[in-house]
């Protein structure tokens, strides 16, 4: 089979609470101390990746990380029953299932060897996210464990801060066509930390062998940080040809622009303007941190969280922009509300990958009826909720621990355990 662009999502794990440990992400502090559904915010995902199937796309999954990480605690000399706050709440994060912070990929047309190759990101900016690259590694190196095919990379070391294909763009003339790949950094972000380095990018770009005459980095820009743009991909996202984009999202976009249709042509920029979008609007509808794709059928998609079609600017602008004469044609609206309160959209959720599914590990492909067992799983094992007050208890610990379990058995992994 030719190579095809393969979304992984993670699978919303059964620890999923509102605990408030990202600074820097709006809805994620705002959202603290709520009641969290774990098993609700699971299926929204599965029901998420059958939209995807239902258009024709190719679809994957990540597995959950064991919650609450007690090797990660015993290395800080403690325990989850004895722990402080925060490392507590740091040790049960379900934010592995943001699978775009996952790694960095670059697609084999990209790469000197030819191969494609994946640097899982070492996240260390926010603690509760700093422990999550070794289970990451795992499963990068049990899916994509064909040496003809793939190369993983460790993290580059955390002096430098990693955010993974949240930070990353490829664009190109088709997905199996050599791409320019582009790598957004950040420096300030007014009160708010910048979590991607320009010297992590560019440590990435040289372990996966891209072509420097094709590699792009590129500043974020401080006001989007500041506004709560805490990645890149809540500000811009392409596909193929396409770059969606807002208008303050880089901090030179002039230079950006012209040096990206240097070197792709084909490029077309669709810009969101700031005054009939403003910032503000962007973080709280995520109309950037949506899934562009490819349609089987040609043309282009937006797969949007249902809080873009709820903020009246963000809907005007994209039903005009839709009917127009523009690459992206449709606009596809689901519900990932769950994922949202913790500041995650349809794209955060999802790792993009350009590969031959045949030659990956078939237990982390899906088709519907793999998701039929997964959510037969989710149903019977995830918490139905989960108040704040809750999560030291015992029974729950057990329950987390246990649905885990179960899914590695419902999906033959293991090896994971």
């Amino acid at each position: 089979m030719a190579l095809v662009e393969i979304n992984f999502d993670g699978i919303v794990g059964p620890s999923h609470n509102y605990a408030g440990l990202a600074f820097g992400n709006l809805a994620a502090t705002a959202s603290k101390g709520a009641m969290s559904f774990p098993r609700a915010a699971a299926l929204q995902g599965i029901g998420k990746m059958r939209h995807n199937l239902r258009l024709g796309l190719v679809q994957g999954v990540f597995l959950p990380h064991a919650r609450p990480n007690r090797d990660w605690l015993a290395a800080l000399g403690t325990t989850f029953e004895d722990a402080p706050e925060p490392l507590g709440a740091a040790a049960f994060s379900a934010s592995a299932m943001w699978a775009a912070n996952a790694a960095t990929v670059s697609p084999a047309p990209d790469t000197a060897d030819g191969r494609c190759h994946l640097t899982a990101a070492n996240l260390r900016t926010m603690a509760h996210r700093s422990h999550e690259w070794l289970e990451s590694l795992s499963q990068l190196r049990l899916a994509f464990a064909n040496e003809e095919h793939f190369a993983i990379h460790a993290p580059v070391p955390d002096t430098f801060g990693d955010e993974g294909a949240a930070n990353h763009m490829r664009l190109c003339a088709g997905h199996d066509a050599a791409g320019v790949e582009v790598f957004v950094y950040g420096v300030r972000g007014g009160e708010f930390p910048a979590r991607q380095h320009v010297e992590a990018s560019r440590a990435v770009a040289r372990l996966h062998g891209v072509d420097p005459a094709r590699t792009l980095f590129v500043r974020q820009s401080e006001a989007a940080i500041a506004a709560g743009a805490f990645h890149n991909d809540v500000v811009a996202v392409a596909n193929e040809h396409v770059l969606f984009a807002h208008e303050q999202a880089f901090e030179d976009k002039d230079g950006f622009y012209a040096a990206l249709k240097a070197l792709l042509s084909e490029t077309e920029i669709v810009e969101v303007p700031a005054d009939l979008v403003s910032l503000d609007d962007a973080v709280r509808s995520y109309i950037f941190n949506a899934q562009l794709v490819t349609l089987p059928e040609g043309g282009m998609a937006l797969i949007l969280p249902e809080e873009a079609r709820e903020t009246e600017r963000v809907w005007a602008w994209l039903q005009a922009m839709a009917a127009g004469n523009g690459p992206i044609r449709r606009l596809c609206v689901v519900d990932v509300r769950q994922s949202m309160a913790n500041g995650g959209g349809p794209a955060c959720l999802r790792l993009r990958i350009v590969a031959d599914p045949a030659t990956i590990d078939g237990r982390f492909l899906v088709d519907e009826a793999q998701l039929d067992r997964i959510a037969a799983c989710i149903e019977a094992f995830w918490p139905e909720r989960i108040a704040p007050a809750e999560l030291a208890e015992p029974g729950l610990l057990g329950r987390i621990e246990a649905a885990r379990a179960a899914l590695l058995s419902t999906l033959d992994l293991a090896e994971l355990a």
